[in-house]
């Protein structure tokens, strides 16, 4: 039961964080021009900068939350939580990006969409945040569970108790913990039976 609540507790915050980031990437977006032809938007330069950069920031701002996110539940979690977080990881991350995407791009919409509907042919106009790369939608939850794995792996959690500068076991042991082999003994093997 605990770890069901763990998992959803840590999947519903990460999700929420979708609403920030959705605001601020309509936030930073660049503006994307369009040109109204029988009443339809077309991009106004195709092959220019804003498309590109519309994407590319939503990319970093959902890699950097994957990457608080993946840090902060490593930092938070328990030792017995680690499967629970990664889910979490994978769902609230994945919830939070779709969460950012739409909100994101709801924001100015309406507007846009009027302007288009009312605008005679060849006027241009300002569309809202608009996501091309759909794939940049798993960076969230890739990112996040990439950092988690990567600070389990380097960062390896000791038990309770032990310090981590302890080195080699006593003058008669090898390695230091409770399944030490001592050392055998000058002419003979450990239980004394060589000759």
């Amino acid at each position: 039961m605990r770890t069901l609540r763990t998992w959803a507790v840590t999947t519903l915050i990460i999700a929420l964080l979708g609403i920030p980031a959705g605001l601020l990437w309509a936030e930073i977006s660049p503006k994307v021009t369009y040109i109204v032809v029988q009443g339809r938007a077309l991009l106004a330069e195709p092959e220019g900068q804003g498309p590109i950069g519309v994407d590319g920031r939503y990319a970093v701002i959902t890699a950097v939350a994957g990457l608080v996110c993946g840090v902060a539940a490593y930092l938070a979690g328990g030792r017995r939580n680690d499967l629970a977080l990664l889910f979490a990881l994978t769902v609230g991350g994945l919830a939070g990006s779709l969460l950012a995407w739409r909100l994101g791009h709801q924001i100015g919409l309406g507007g846009f969409q009027d302007a288009v509907r009312r605008a005679p042919d060849g006027r241009t106009v300002t569309g809202a945040a608009q996501l091309r790369a759909t794939g940049l939608l798993f960076a969230w939850p890739l990112v996040a569970v990439a950092v988690y794995g990567a600070l389990e792996a380097v960062l390896k959690r000791l038990p309770a108790g032990d310090s981590r500068d302890r080195g080699a076991g006593e003058a008669d042991e090898v390695g230091g913990s409770e399944l030490d082999l001592q050392s055998a003994p000058a002419g003979g093997d450990v239980d004394g039976r060589e000759d």
